[in-house]
């Protein structure tokens, strides 16, 4: 049986390690979208009020579907709308 010594600089680099890889894996999850959003998903990526969302959902600008009590909102239709709505 043979003992390993480890060091603080061992410790060091081992988190600086862990910290990158998970640095990593949440990259590449954000990259991954959802189909399927809910309001305050859509309020926070577009950064807008509970207000404007009721807007666009009301002049028909945003479609969703409402199961329950619970509005969901698709990606696609999200990008689509700024893209009808692109200026320049």
């Amino acid at each position: 049986m043979s003992v390993q010594i480890i060091t603080k600089d061992d410790l060091e680099n081992f988190k600086q390690e862990l910290l990158s890889h998970m640095q990593d894996l949440l990259k590449t999850d954000s990259s991954m979208q959802k189909k399927w959003l809910k309001s305050h998903e859509v309020r926070k990526l577009l950064k807008i009020s509970p207000g404007t969302l009721q807007n666009l959902r009301v002049n028909g600008h945003l479609p969703y579907t409402k199961i329950g009590g619970t509005m969901f909102y698709a990606y696609e239709d999200i990008l689509a709308m700024l893209e009808e709505n692109k200026r320049g």
